[in-house]
C-alpha cells in the first residue's frame, strides 16, 4: 500500500485541527486531495511526510510506518512539490542545475554530479519540453516555468510518491493548462509514480486522477472514485453551496446555482 493512515487526529494547542482521518491508496491509484482553504490539506501533507507527529493514530508510506523507519531515507522516496519550496531556491542557480540537485534532495549542488546524472537531467527536461530552460536562471523563469522546473526536479530522484501542492496556484489560464497537461503525460508513463494532487478547484482534476478524497474541517468527508464524488448533489453539500457539475472532455466544471453561504 502507498499510504495507509489510520485514525489520525493531530492537534495544536487546545484546536483539532485533523480529525480520525483514515485514508488508504493502493498501488496503480492517482488521488486528487480536495478541501477549502482551512480545511486541514497542508497538515495532512506534513503527516504524510514526516514532518509534524499525528497526536493520535498511524501513518504508513510506502509500506514504513512512521516509528518504526528512517525518515529521512523515506523522504529521498518522495517528491513533494509546493510554493515553500520556490521561496527556498537560490535565484542565481540556472534550471538545469536546480534538476540536478533534486538527485540530492539538497537546496543548492553542493555535489560534483556524476555524468550519469547530468544526462538523466537533461533527458528527463527533454521530455518535459523544459531543454530551453535549462541555462536560464531561476529568478529568470515564469511561474509556470518554475513549478515545471521542480517537477523535473522531484522526478530526478524517481520518488514512488509524487505530491503536488496546488501546483496551478497563480498561474493564468494558459499557463495552467499547460502545467496540467504536463501532469498528465507524467501520469500516463509506465512505471511513473504514484500521484497526489492538491486544490481547492474542481477544474484542475485530471481524468488520470482516478481517486478523489474530500477533507472539509479537518475530517474526511468522504472518499472514492473521482467519477462517483464529483456529482452537483454530492458537492453541493460538500462545500454547502448549491451548485451544478459539469463534465466535460473528461474534465469537471462547477457553476454556483445560488450565492455561496459559507461564512
Amino acid at each position: 500500500m502507498i499510504i495507509d493512515v489510520k485514525h489520525v487526529s493531530w492537534k495544536r494547542e487546545k484546536k483539532m485541527i485533523l480529525q480520525n482521518i483514515s485514508w488508504q491508496v493502493n498501488p496503480g491509484e492517482h488521488w486528487c486531495l480536495v478541501g477549502l482553504n482551512g480545511s486541514g490539506k497542508t497538515t495532512l501533507l506534513n503527516l504524510l511526510n514526516g514532518y509534524i507527529w499525528p497526536t493520535t493514530g498511524t501513518v504508513t508510506v510506502l509500506g514504513h510506518q512512521f516509528g518504526e523507519c528512517d525518515l529521512r531515507e523515506l523522504r529521498k522516496k518522495i517528491g513533494w512539490v509546493s510554493s515553500s519550496l520556490q521561496q527556498k531556491l537560490y535565484g542565481h542557480e540556472t534550471a538545469g542545475r536546480i534538476v540536478l540537485s533534486g538527485k540530492f534532495a539538497s537546496i543548492g549542488l553542493y555535489e560534483q554530479p556524476e555524468k550519469q546524472d547530468e544526462e538523466e537531467a537533461i533527458s528527463l527536461m527533454a521530455f518535459l519540453g523544459l531543454e530551453e530552460l535549462s541555462e536560464r536562471t531561476y529568478d529568470t523563469l515564469s511561474h509556470g516555468e518554475r513549478q515545471k522546473v521542480l517537477i523535473a526536479r522531484a522526478l530526478m530522484a524517481s520518488p514512488r510518491l509524487l505530491i503536488l501542492d496546488e501546483p496551478c496556484t497563480g498561474l493564468d489560464i494558459l499557463a495552467r493548462e499547460q502545467l496540467l497537461k504536463l501532469i498528465d503525460k507524467i501520469a500516463r508513463q509506465p512505471g511513473c509514480p504514484t500521484l497526489i494532487y492538491v486544490t481547492h478547484h474542481v477544474e484542475e482534476i485530471l481524468p488520470c486522477l482516478s481517486h478523489t478524497l474530500l477533507l472539509k474541517r479537518g475530517k474526511v468527508y468522504t472518499t472514492g472514485l473521482t467519477s462517483k464524488i464529483m456529482t452537483s448533489q454530492l458537492l453541493s453539500d460538500f462545500f454547502d453551496t448549491s451548485m451544478e457539475v459539469l463534465h466535460q472532455n473528461g474534465r469537471f466544471w462547477i457553476s454556483l446555482t445560488e450565492p455561496s453561504t459559507i461564512s
